[in-house]
């Protein structure tokens, strides 16, 4: 990391139906198709969606960090 470099801070949910990991994994995926640097990912939140009693989703909320180039 550059002394003068800047980073900006997005949150994302990722979702799946097997685990907080594929979860997580697929927020990052998903954040990587558009956002470049991506440099930290940190899980803030691991949630369920229960229907009828039982677990049918994981869910996790993820910060990502990712270098700020503002267009000049």
């Amino acid at each position: 990391m550059g002394a003068e470099s800047v980073y900006r801070v997005t949150e994302l949910v990722g979702t799946s139906k097997k685990s907080w990991e594929d979860a997580a994994s697929n927020a990052v995926t998903a954040a990587s198709k558009t956002l470049q640097d991506l440099r930290i990912a940190e899980i803030i939140k691991l949630d369920m969606v229960v229907e009828k009693g039982k677990v049918v989703a994981y869910r996790a909320r993820v910060a990502l960090s990712f270098k700020y180039n503002p267009k000049k």
